[in-house]
């Protein structure tokens, strides 16, 4: 049987890779450079979401099986990524 974390992070994966498919065939569709650039800038938003909320749901999902002090650098490492990819 799956663990509910596990299928929690899976399934925002699934619903992120959905997104970034569905917003190619969008960037398809209208054939527009300005129009993809939007749709882009939205996945922007998008990714950085799904990272915290399954690095999130994955440490709950293992809070009675890690320190504090762990998660405490799981999260700082999280907010370095952040911090090294804005712009």
């Amino acid at each position: 049987m799956l663990e509910k974390a596990i299928i929690g992070m899976a399934s925002l994966r699934l619903m992120s890779g959905s997104i970034e498919i569905i917003a190619a065939l969008l960037i398809l569709k209208f054939n527009q450079v300005e129009k993809a650039l939007v749709i882009n800038s939205g996945l922007a938003l998008v990714g950085p979401l799904v990272l915290l909320l399954t690095t999130t749901i994955g440490l709950v999902g293992m809070a009675d099986r890690i320190s504090m002090w762990k998660i405490t650098w799981i999260f700082t490492g999280v907010l370095c990524i952040y911090i090294g990819a804005r712009q």
